[in-house]
């Protein structure tokens, strides 16, 4: 069934309003986020100005009330890090929300409205969602553009982003020119939408948003930190643990950094959160961390196990397990959590890096070893590992007549604005390891998830708006 006729999904119409290409009031204009406790009655508001003394306030209601509630825990934090101008990020919470409904807000500054806009809070466990889910997304190119206008026509309830965010350094400066004006944008056309405003979206970091760690080369990397408003419930890392290496630079551009950041730095890089009837579990996948580290292994382990009421467990990660593409084949170092996935009873693990759509047969895996790890440069930087096991692949399911999986299915869905890799291998099978079943490098493309109770389907879309995979769970 194509995604565009799913008829349990009525989504309202985003409002582009008139207000919002009258100001200039902003450096970035107001955009959802799930917040660092997401609930179907709550979401969080953040917008961009300079840095200056004037009174911000946001205001929602909901769509069948009168009366503006102001939002609460108002705050905003500085910005100020290189040569770049310093600014706010406010961000403001969201309450009393009816649960996957629309709802109005507004912004003022200084008694003066300066943005409306609609959005749509949480869904509760009882209602039907559909997501759209791709990796590599912010690069500013016209692929970029067109994906983001074909998500909008989808009129998915949640985007959610598998890393490479923006490219390529993952800087302030970056997100500015590439991501913005793409995915924020007033108006619906080939060359963005006004998603972010009307939507939440969820992202876990890849290694354009988190590599750099020079902040004297780099002072305005590492804006994911700066930008993002998402849970805080993984476990306490510290730099240079096997969470993350510490920075690089001096004193001034450290502080500058974590003056911005906050608390946010270094713990939101692994979280979870229930949207629906589903578990997600977001995690860095970047070579620096360590996933045989015990801490890790038991956080997720935990944080599955606490899921045993959710229908559905999704996991979201940037460098794919189990990949065909003879791009990036070597980094397998998320294999290692494959045992930890299926004791959880994960369903679906989504992964970018990959600049095409892959999609795995059903399996499970046990690794051989700790892996074999892969270093590069005099700094014998960590580049990723090689990880060797045995799999079993459940060929039975089909996703059409057969809709009950035996094991996890990993989607590769890197094809959201990057060149594409491997266009040659897309009908050449011989060049497919025995666990992918799907392959598709021709063209640019998209994941949307539909769930309805027990029901799940997955489709990936191109980006002329073709289907060019479906497939249907069952439970």
């Amino acid at each position: 069934m194509k995604y565009f006729i799913t008829t349990f999904l009525v989504f309202f119409a985003l409002t582009i309003n008139a207000q919002n290409n009258l100001t200039s009031e902003f450096l970035v204009k107001p955009y959802l986020q799930l917040g660092k406790k997401p609930s179907p009655q709550t979401l969080q508001l953040l917008w961009h100005a300079t840095s200056s003394n004037d009174t911000w306030l946001a205001e929602y209601k909901n769509s069948d009330e009168t009366d503006w509630k102001r939002s609460e825990g108002q705050v905003s934090s500085t910005i100020a890090v290189g040569s770049i101008a310093p600014f706010n990020v406010y961000s403001a919470t969201i309450n009393s929300l009816k649960p996957g409904n629309i709802f109005q807000y507004r912004v003022s500054k200084n008694g003066k409205v300066v943005f409306k806009s609609e959005g749509k809070s949480l869904k509760s466990p009882d209602q039907p969602y559909r997501v759209a889910i791709s990796g590599d997304m912010g690069a500013g190119t016209n692929w970029s553009k067109r994906i983001a206008f074909e998500i909008y026509k989808a009129r998915p309830d949640m985007v959610a982003i598998a890393g490479d965010i923006v490219y390529s350094r993952g800087l302030v400066s970056e997100y500015k020119t590439r991501f913005w004006p793409v995915y924020n944008k007033d108006e619906a056309d080939t060359l963005g939408a006004p998603l972010m405003r009307s939507i939440p979206f969820m992202a876990s970091v890849g290694n354009h948003d988190a590599l750099t760690r020079d902040l004297n080369g780099f002072p305005d990397a590492l804006a994911y930190y700066h930008f993002w408003d998402q849970p805080l419930n993984g476990p306490e890392g510290k730099e240079g643990s096997a969470f993350v290496p510490a920075l690089l630079g001096s004193d001034v551009n450290k502080k500058a950094f974590y003056d911005g950041a906050g608390v946010k730095y270094p713990r939101m890089t692994n979280f979870s959160f229930d949207y629906g009837n589903a578990h997600w579990t977001v995690i860095d996948s970047n070579p620096y961390v360590d996933w045989n580290d015990s801490t890790l292994r038991d956080w997720m382990a935990k944080d599955l196990a606490a899921a045993a009421k959710a229908t559905w467990r999704f996991v979201v990660y940037h460098h794919p397990s189990f990949n065909s593409s003879r791009a990036h084949y070597e980094q397998q170092q998320m294999r290692l959590i494959a045992p930890i996935l299926e004791q959880g009873k994960v369903d679906l693990v989504f992964a970018g890096h990959v600049h095409n759509y892959q999609r795995t047969y059903p399996m499970t895996f046990r690794p051989d070893n700790l892996g074999t790890q892969l270093v590069a440069g005099a700094n014998n930087t960590r580049i990723g590992k090689t990880v060797n096991g045995r799999w079993t692949l459940d060929k039975d399911f089909n996703g059409k007549r057969n809709t009950k999986p035996n094991g996890v299915i990993y989607i590769v869905t890197g094809a959201g604005g990057q060149a594409l890799y491997n266009p040659e291998q897309t009908k050449d099978k011989d060049s497919w390891q025995k666990f992918t079943v799907k392959f598709e490098s021709t063209v640019h493309s998209f994941t949307i998830m539909d769930v309805n109770g027990k029901t799940l389907t997955l489709s990936q879309v191109d980006i002329n708006g073709k289907e060019v995979d479906t497939i249907k769970i069952t439970k």
